[in-house]
Order: structure tokens, then sequence, then C-alpha cells
């Protein structure tokens, strides 16, 4: 994000500006970023519309992303576990579940999350209009409706929060009914027995995740020389290794040449020279940002490559009273994050100055089987800046709980300085590795003495669980000390 300092946004609150406009601010996409720009600015007393193109509210992350990938993995992960505890399964006649039925499950965390978010802006008095945005100034938004009737309103401040999308390269058939990308995989209607996975990153290992966890046999095309490259070298070789363990081959370094269907599957050809053929192929090589439909040059901004928006500290674009927040000003590119981004933005919105700021150190967490998560900085990274770490580890296999549980694989690193004890990065590879994160977390958040790893030392942890793996690492890390 740029940082160029521009004029502040006015507040909506004085009599001549509410005659002025139709609304105080309209949001444009009821995702995470939109909601939370929506509930920050109604909350204020502003009068606040919210454009969806969609049937429902939810956007991206609950309708094709976040929501309904986990789910699925999360049905898988029931299965897997299912079929490899001995008191439930013999081992002899495993259960199988076709994709199409973990997709019911799905759907109805979709109908959940709809209602309740639907709730939200009800309670909070925000009008909800259904229809395509696009500006025809700065003040004033069209919306076109599906049965092609339009109408236009005004308002003093607008928040573009219209997500991403997959990318979609102009080669690549995607209306073949072999070959989708991560948003029409959900209406993947039969039940395949081999799938191409094109794109090795979050939502590709996450996907080949789920798919061999149903038994599908899965080729991983990798673009990059190692799996998940931003990750701490000892997680991204672990979920590497596990994944190729359990029959996923993954292929480093690899792109396409060509990507062709057939009356019996589709083939994929590599520039290397490799073919590889499938039922079918998901093509998860990165995304776009919804800005192409806007119109944005009504008002003079202009996205990138990637249709996405710079913005400044603020979220404030080069047009004073025209914010951005989410996937469309790129990274993090986190539900989590575009939901505080929305927050923020609405503080400056209402308050016309604001110090708070997006956190510096953002879990991540990847939900493949098992999950991943990670806070803070990496060992490569720590050596490449010349900061001196120590590494305190703890395998889950050796904790109480992991083994009541029979989920032994994965462990907790923690990295921090070896003279302040001040913790620098937590990596969590295994069963719940998402949720462990957040205790380290809150102690990274603190200022001073309060962030070293000695707390989880002279803490007390309930026992059994999961959370003490923190005083094993911290007390493995400490002993190396000398």
């Amino acid at each position: 994000m740029t940082t160029e300092k521009k004029s502040k946004p006015s507040t909506a609150h004085n009599s001549d500006t509410k005659t002025q406009f139709d609304y105080d601010a309209i949001v444009i996409g009821t995702g995470p970023g939109g909601e939370g720009a929506a509930m920050g600015l109604a909350k204020t007393g502003l009068r606040v519309a919210i454009i969806e193109k969609h049937s429902s509210v939810g956007g991206g992350c609950t309708h094709w992303g976040t929501i309904p990938s986990k789910a699925l993995r999360q049905s898988v992960s029931q299965l897997i576990d299912f079929n490899h505890n001995p008191l439930f399964s013999d081992n002899t006649r495993e259960k199988h579940l076709t994709f199409p039925q973990i997709l019911r499950h799905a759907e109805g965390v979709i109908r959940q999350q709809t209602h309740l978010r639907a709730g939200f802006y009800k309670r909070n008095r925000v009008t909800v209009l259904k229809g395509e945005a696009s500006f025809q100034d700065k003040h004033t938004i069209l919306i076109t409706h599906d049965d092609g009737s339009s109408q236009s309103l005004t308002t003093k401040n607008i928040v573009i929060a219209t997500g991403s999308r997959p990318y979609r390269p102009a080669d690549v058939d995607f209306n073949s009914g072999r070959i989708y990308d991560s948003d029409t995989v959900l209406s993947l209607h039969h039940d395949p027995r081999t799938i191409i996975i094109y794109g090795a990153g979050v939502i590709g290992s996450e996907y080949a995740s789920i798919f061999r966890g149903l038994g599908v046999k899965v080729d991983l095309i990798n673009t990059r020389e190692r799996l998940l490259s931003f990750l701490d070298n000892e997680i991204s070789d672990a979920i590497s290794y596990h994944l190729g363990n359990s029959g996923t081959v993954i292929r480093n370094g690899e792109e396409y040449a060509s990507i062709t269907c057939q009356n019996d599957g589709v083939v994929l050809k590599t520039k290397s020279g490799k073919r590889f053929k499938a039922d079918c192929l998901l093509f998860a090589n990165g995304r776009t940002g919804n800005t192409d439909k806007l119109n944005l040059s009504a008002v003079g901004l202009k996205a990138d490559g990637r249709g996405q928006l710079k913005v400044d500290q603020h979220y404030q674009t080069e047009i004073d009273n025209i914010f951005a927040v989410g996937d469309v000003i790129g990274y993090p590119s986190l539900a989590s994050a575009a939901y505080d981004q929305g927050r923020l933005c609405a503080n400056f919105i209402t308050q016309g100055e604001t110090h708070s700021h997006l956190i510096e150190d953002i879990p991540t967490g990847i939900y493949t089987i098992p999950e991943i998560s990670s806070v803070g900085k990496t060992e490569q990274e720590l050596t490449a800046a010349k900061i001196p770490y120590e590494v305190g580890k703890a395998q889950f296999k050796h904790l109480a709980r992991a083994q009541i549980a029979n989920s032994t694989i994965g462990g907790l690193k923690v990295l921090f300085h070896p003279d302040t004890k001040e913790i620098l990065g937590i990596h969590c590879f295994g069963t719940a590795a998402s949720e462990i994160i957040h205790i380290g977390q809150a102690i990274m958040q603190q200022k001073g003495a309060a962030n070293t790893v000695e707390y989880f030392v002279n803490t007390t942890f309930n026992y059994p669980t999961m959370a003490e793996a923190y005083r094993v690492a911290a007390l493995n890390g400490l002993n190396r000390l000398f």
C-alpha cells in the first residue's frame, strides 16, 4: 500500500450533507471487508447502503471461498479420522464419501452463515441493495439490476469491497465441463477418480488434501520450486511430506504449455515436456480483483494488472472520498484481515483521523490435512536479516492430549531472541494449528518484558491440552541457551 497524504474525508453528520446525498456512505460488496466497513459506519449513526450483485449476502468468502472449502475439509478430515481410528473401523471396510455428498454439509453451513450475516445488516439498519454497481462520478453509483432496470444513488463516501475471483487465462477452456476453478469446483456433481490441480498455493494445497482424502488420485502441479514457499522451510517440508505420504504426487517447478479436453478426460502438457491426464482439472493459480465492471475511469481510478487498487494507510484511494478494502487491494488477502480493514476504514471516515492500524504480525491459517498456522518471522527471514534466534520445539506425539485424541502428527515451533527472550515467530503444524497459534500470538502482541518465551514456562496450562505444547517448546528452547 502507498502512504501518500490525502485530504481527510468529512464526516457526514451535518444536516446539509444529509439533504444533499441519498446516503452518507455506500459500500460495494458484502464480503468480510464490506461487512466490517458497513457495520462500523452504521454504528456511528450514518445512513449506510451496501450493494451485492449476488442473490444473498456474504461475498465470495461465504459462498465460494473460505467457508465452503473449510467445511469440505472438515468433512474429509472426519472421514479420515473415522477410517483410521481402531475404535470405529476394523480397517477392512473403509467408509467412502463422494464429493457431492460432502458438498451437502458445506451448503448447510453456507445457508447458516448467509442468514446470520443478513441479520447483521437488518439489526444495524443497513440498506441492502441487489445489483451490479458502477461509478457515474465520485459521488454517484449506478446499480444495474438483474431485470435490466437501473437506479442511481448519491453518497458522500464510497467503500469498494468487491473482493477477487480466480484468475482465468484466455487459453484455458473453462466451459468444457472438465476444467474448474476454485469457485466452480463447488458445482462438481460427479465423483472423479483422478484430478489435476494446477497451482500449489494455499487453495491448491487445501483442495489436494480434500480430494486425496476422498481417495481421488491427485497430481499437484506447483509452479514454484517449493510447496508454499512463504512458510518456514521446516513447515513447508512437513506438508510436502504428508501430502506425498498420502498419495498426492507433487510436481515442483512446472508450468503448463497446454491444457486440452478430450472425450474421456483432460490432458495437461508442461513446458518441460511432461504429460498428465485426469478426469478433471482444477486451475488454482492466482486471483484477480473484481474491479473490471466498476467503471473506474469515471472517477479517475485505475487498477493494476491484477485488478487491484492502491490505497494509503487509511485505505483511502487517490480519490479522497473513495476507499477500498479486502482482496481488491491485495496483500494479505485474508478474510480475517479484510474485516479489520473495513472496520479501520470506517473509523477513519467517521473520525477523520485515527491511529488504529492492522496488526503487524497477521496469523496465517492453511487448512490442509494436517493444517498449518504461523505468525511472525520464519527461520529463513531471521537469518537473512541477521537477527540471532533460538528454536524451541514440541512434538505433538509427546503430548497426552494428542495421544488421547489420536492426533499425534505435527508439532509447535517457537523462535525467540537468545538475549531478550522476545518471541520472534511461531509455527504450528497439525490438528487445530489455526486455534493453537492464537495463544502465542496474544503473547507476541504484548510489549516489553511481557513478550518473552519465559511466559510459557511460568504460566500454568490445563492438563492435558494441546496448548501445553507451548510450555514444552519453551523449555526445549531455553535449554539450548548457554
